[in-house]
């Protein structure tokens, strides 16, 4: 991941990976977000609690 956006009115995230695809996940509770940015592992972390989850 080169980049990770979040707001938390809207409760949105962008991502952006270091191959330049960017996607958006809706409804993204704040603890996921929190999670993400806290763990050792962004991609474990991501693959476990975000991929395939929180379709826009």
């Amino acid at each position: 991941m080169s980049a990770v956006g979040y707001d938390p009115e809207r409760r949105h995230m962008r991502i952006t990976f270091s191959q330049g695809h960017t996607y958006d996940f809706c409804g993204v509770p704040q603890h996921i977000f929190d999670g993400l940015i806290r763990a050792a592992s962004k991609g474990s972390y991501y693959n476990d609690h975000v991929k395939d989850r929180y379709a826009c």
